[in-house]
């Protein structure tokens, strides 16, 4: 017969936890919680989801809490190898042994102990205030919705933005900083590190960034989509990703997806492309954006697809600059607008637009730099848009290094090098 947990060690694990939290020095991040709600954290692997519970924790007791009422739990914890789901009430009596007070429960990783929903949802039911994260592998969010009973908030956690870069590097970029020869270096040397490496918080330090982030890839690649999923035709997804990969910038069909892993593959067949691309999107490797201009019904069959992080692009690629300079403004928009994300295409205009928000009417391109042929194709897109689509009213053009400001047939036109369009987004001006 199993022995359970004694409580005495759980309140030994929390009081840890009470101990070093306190401690963690961290990159505030652009989060809000509502006191009234719980909440499950979301996101890629690595992305700072269990260091935005310490955000939270120390954000709680700056409200009032005190540190006794911070109930933490990391279940990879060694001395929880053999927790199961008798032992989630010891963890209730531990926090008693501590304080009487209303509790705040943390807990990191809880996916390790089968049936964890239950404590989960009893939580709720008693309205205590819970926050959880775990990997992809069994916990993401259209998912965990259902398995929860609605009772907990998803919060998307995404990898750092460029702001939030910026300040792990201690790179100062006021708007005075930005005045200044040597500070306006440092930020464009660290937007090309950015562009090249993504947003990963523990990658940003590493001398070995491209190891690093292909183990992350691998680490996605296997638990998150081949185990969770039970795939056994590892071959067609990698293919597929790669493909996927070679198609940034572009719309691409699930035909032609098909056909090109089909060439290689012969056992694969058209629906596992397209549930091996929900795979990908629901473990938060990929997103896609839709044609504005396509009928409702149509927007679904001609994608274009992105990686949520640079750095795990960058291990496919080839001529890689203009892929990823289009997919960091892409993943930019996507974490500020989401679903409210399209692209403009029209057989019928000729127009071919990278990037339109409708809240904010505004069209933009992309383009690594509008010198020679390329200044009067971009400029001639978004002029056109502009005369046939009167719901646009502010255009731009993101280039990696050019600014200025184009007017043209009564239409203006803001250049912007990719260092300012990153920190204006991050700013809310974007």
């Amino acid at each position: 017969m199993k022995k359970m947990i004694n409580s005495d060690i759980l309140a030994a694990i929390i009081a840890e936890g009470q101990d070093t939290i306190p401690n963690v020095d961290l990159i505030v991040r652009d989060y809000h919680f509502e006191n009234s709600l719980n909440y499950v954290l979301v996101g890629l692997r690595r992305s700072g989801k269990s260091t935005l519970l310490f955000e939270r924790a120390q954000e709680l007791v700056d409200q009032g809490a005190d540190w006794s009422q911070i109930i933490y739990i990391n279940f990879e914890d060694e001395r929880l190898s053999e927790f199961t789901l008798q032992d989630f009430n010891n963890i209730l009596i531990a926090a008693n042994q501590l304080t009487t007070k209303k509790h705040y429960f943390f807990f990191d990783e809880i996916q390790n102990v089968d049936g964890w929903e239950r404590f989960a949802r009893r939580l709720a039911d008693q309205h205590e205030r819970v926050y959880i994260t775990g990997s992809n592998s069994k916990v993401l969010g259209q998912d965990i919705i259902l398995r929860l009973g609605g009772r907990y908030m998803t919060q998307y956690v995404a990898p750092f933005n460029f702001d939030e870069y910026l300040k792990s590097l201690e790179i100062s970029h006021t708007s005075r900083d930005l005045l200044k020869t040597k500070e306006v270096g440092q930020v464009i040397a660290a937007t090309n590190d950015y562009l090249n490496y993504g947003g990963l918080p523990e990658a940003i330090h590493l001398q070995d960034k491209r190891n690093y982030l292909t183990n992350i890839y691998k680490n996605v690649f296997l638990a998150d989509i081949i185990v969770r999923n039970g795939i056994r035709n590892q071959k067609s997804l990698s293919l597929l990703i790669r493909k996927i990969a070679e198609t940034v910038m572009h719309e691409v069909s699930y035909s032609n997806l098909y056909n090109s892993v089909k060439s290689v593959v012969s056992s694969t067949s058209r629906q596992s492309i397209i549930d091996y691309i929900e795979y990908a999107q629901k473990a938060y490797l990929l997103f896609s954006t839709k044609n504005y201009f396509s009928k409702f019904s149509e927007r679904e069959g001609m994608p274009r697809f992105y990686f949520t992080d640079n750095g795990i692009l960058n291990l496919f690629l080839i001529d890689k600059n203009p892929a990823l300079l289009e997919n960091m403004v892409a993943v930019t928009l996507r974490n500020k607008y989401f679903d409210k994300l399209f692209y403009l295409k029209s057989s019928k205009t000729k127009i071919d637009v990278d990037f339109y928000v409708p809240e904010k009417k505004m069209a933009i391109q992309v383009a690594w730099t509008i010198s020679g042929m390329a200044r009067e194709r971009e400029i001639d897109n978004l002029i056109k848009l502009a005369d046939s689509f009167k719901e646009v009213e502010k255009l731009v053009i993101v280039t990696k290094a050019e600014e200025e400001t184009i007017e043209r047939d009564g239409k203006t036109i803001e250049v912007v090098p990719l260092y300012k369009f990153l920190l204006k987004a991050a700013n809310s001006e974007i």
